[in-house]
């Protein structure tokens, strides 16, 4: 966007139409050539800024990856000793319950042994 220089009628008067006109077009170049340096200063800046924001990008995905690993062999570790655990509370309950079993197969054979005595002891009466 060039300058609008509105310069006072004294001035043109004084340095006459042709140098202001030509001091103007002088002003829009500067300005052209600074927003041009700008504008290419930007892009430079905007390309190494892009580039170090994927750099960090690929660095944080590097590592959360990594944790992710770590995580899902903490949870493989986890899993086992929970299913050892699993394993040697249901061995546990398996011998409880024969025990249990033998116990009451126990009694049930003194009851029958009882009842057989008391049984035979009422037939000799």
């Amino acid at each position: 966007m060039p300058i609008t220089a509105k310069l006072s009628k004294e001035f043109y008067d004084k340095f006459g139409h042709a140098v202001v006109d030509e001091l103007v077009n002088w002003f829009n170049q500067v300005d052209a050539t600074y927003r041009s340096e700008l504008r290419d200063l930007n892009e430079v800046n905007f390309a190494r800024l892009d580039a170090k924001l994927e750099q960090r990008a690929a660095q944080f995905e590097a590592k959360l990856e990594q944790r992710a690993g770590e995580l899902r062999s903490e949870i493989a570790g986890l899993r086992a000793d929970l299913q050892a655990g699993l394993a040697r509370l249901e061995g546990g309950l398996v011998a409880s319950l024969g025990m249990a079993e033998g116990r009451l197969a126990r009694l049930t054979l003194l009851l029958w042994i009882a009842t057989l005595g008391t049984l035979t002891a009422l037939l000799k009466l």
